[in-house]
């Protein structure tokens, strides 16, 4: 480690001398609407300095604007940051990493999110955001495009170069938001969170991760088995049973009917290898895919009778909660960066679905199929085991929150004997999109009282009576409605 973080003192005088693009350089020069000096106003509170937030930003070495978007009350803006490939060897290169930034003021404290995946352009908030009332920084995970190294090195996209990814631009942005940091993520952003958290514990103040997966041994996945023979109700998983069943039996007519749909959308299937193996993986999904996505309240548009349904009926529910064009070419493109860490590191869930009977031909598919064959992958066993060891013995300020129907939370981040200040609760027929505000209302004033806690913005009375946390930011209907399920929903099913 010691080697590495004096590759990361060199690289300031290489990063000194890369020049932003041509794209950065004129939408950093474009003309700005009328609507963005109204929300410079609002926002212009700053404390200590006269100069515009924009330039302090854009002072800091590698940093470009690719885009400044108006919106009330805040400074929004889309950046690239300029990365080593390999921050072991900084030397060796560089590339452009995307980021956010919603600025509200350097007085107040900033949360650090990611989503783990691609990262969105429009203004939002994460709740942690909202209950502090506070800066935005949110990244794109490395590899995601844009923010993809070219040639990929794919060697390179592993949990510890992301963490480091992470650690320097708190430490460019630390010299401006110079206030307390949290971190925070969904699913796999909570996965990251935590990742970022154990290699880099002194960056941050606090770490919310929300449903965050922690596959430990990844040969060993019977708690999931345990989990699906009990979620919900008895009624409700035959009906998900018999409608997968019926999707496997029905295969050669729903086959062809999933060949005209490929064919009228220009799908192809040459990494999964077939478009048997992609109807199969789409299928065995489904009863995943449901219990992430819906609430047991959603059992009710599920076919009742499923040997009885038509051909049709069948189709729309696996393609309405699966989505058949999850593992075509163009449906897994986007997420190869995912499939590979789950192949090499991550680890990923075999559940064994013995109401399925032998109408299987493969199984759960194993990552490796939904990576190109180019691109060579090695599983490594002890990477997950030493981040829950971390966790257990070492995790300080961090708040884990898990739905209680959500298959991910099968295999969950627990605390040891080792935890500080430092929870783990539950949202009582939570799902995928499970957070602080679903949770029970003692437990989520004990969280939200200990986010404004980490945060260093807990007010008196919230002091005297932790009862009475709450969000500090009012609610923002375009800035607060994503959570972590609409973020994850555009794209395959079996993934956090």
């Amino acid at each position: 480690m010691r080697k590495a973080l004096r590759g990361l003192l060199s690289l300031a005088v290489l990063i000194g001398t890369v020049t932003a693009t041509g794209a950065s350089v004129g939408a950093a020069t474009a003309a700005e609407p009328a609507a963005l000096d109204s929300a410079r106003a609002a926002a212009a509170s700053d404390s200590g300095t006269s100069t515009d937030i924009k330039d302090r930003i854009l002072a800091i070495p590698g940093m470009s604007l690719i885009e400044e978007k108006p919106y009330a009350g805040y400074r929004y803006f889309v950046l690239n940051y300029t990365q080593p490939i390999d921050h072991r060897h900084p030397s060796k290169g560089t590339f452009q990493q995307r980021i956010t930034l919603l600025h509200k003021d350097t007085s107040r404290p900033t949360v650090f999110y990611t989503s783990g995946y691609n990262v969105s352009t429009n203004p939002s908030r994460s709740e942690p955001t909202r209950i502090i009332d506070g800066n935005q920084v949110s990244l794109e995970y490395r590899f995601f495009t844009p923010s993809r190294p070219a040639p990929a090195d794919w060697s390179k996209l592993d949990i510890w170069q992301a963490a480091s990814d992470q650690h320097r631009v708190f430490t460019a942005l630390k010299q401006i938001y110079s206030k307390n940091w949290l971190t925070t993520g969904g699913s796999k952003g909570g996965m990251t969170a935590t990742y970022f958290e154990r290699f880099y514990p002194k960056d941050m103040d606090g770490v919310v991760a929300y449903v965050a997966p922690n596959d430990v041994v990844n040969k060993e996945d019977s708690a999931y088995d345990r989990f699906f023979r009990n979620v919900g109700t008895e009624e409700c998983r035959d009906r998900l049973n018999g409608v997968q069943r019926e999707a496997l039996i029905r295969r050669e007519p729903l086959e062809k009917k999933y060949k005209e749909y490929a064919d009228e959308n220009g799908y192809t299937f040459n990494t999964v290898g077939s478009l048997d193996k992609a109807y199969e993986a789409v299928v065995m999904d489904y009863v995943w895919a449901f219990w992430q996505y819906s609430l047991l309240a959603d059992c009710d548009s599920i076919p009742a009778d499923a040997k009885s349904a038509p051909d049709q009926a069948i189709w729309d529910s696996i393609d309405g909660i699966s989505g058949f064009s999850a593992y075509a070419d163009q449906g897994l493109n986007t997420y190869t960066p995912y499939y590979y860490q789950a192949g090499t590191q991550l680890g990923s869930p075999d559940i064994k679905q013995p109401w399925l009977g032998n109408l299987s031909r493969y199984g759960y598919q194993p990552p490796r199929n939904f990576v190109p064959r180019s691109i060579p992958m090695k599983f490594q066993p002890s990477v997950m085991r030493d981040v829950d060891s971390w966790v257990k013995h070492h995790a300080h300020h961090m708040l884990y929150v898990y739905g209680e129907n959500d298959p991910w939370g099968a295999e969950r981040f627990r605390l040891g004997a080792g935890a500080r200040d430092s929870y783990v609760y539950t949202v009582a027929g939570g799902n995928h999109g499970s957070n602080v505000a679903g949770l029970a209302a003692d437990e989520k004033a004990n969280a939200t009282a200990a986010i404004l806690r980490w945060a260093g913005v807990t007010p008196a009375a919230v002091q005297s009576d932790p009862a009475k946390a709450k969000p500090l930011a009012p609610y923002d209907a375009r800035l607060d409605k994503k959570d972590v399920t609409s973020e994850r929903r555009q794209g395959p099913a079996l993934r956090p």
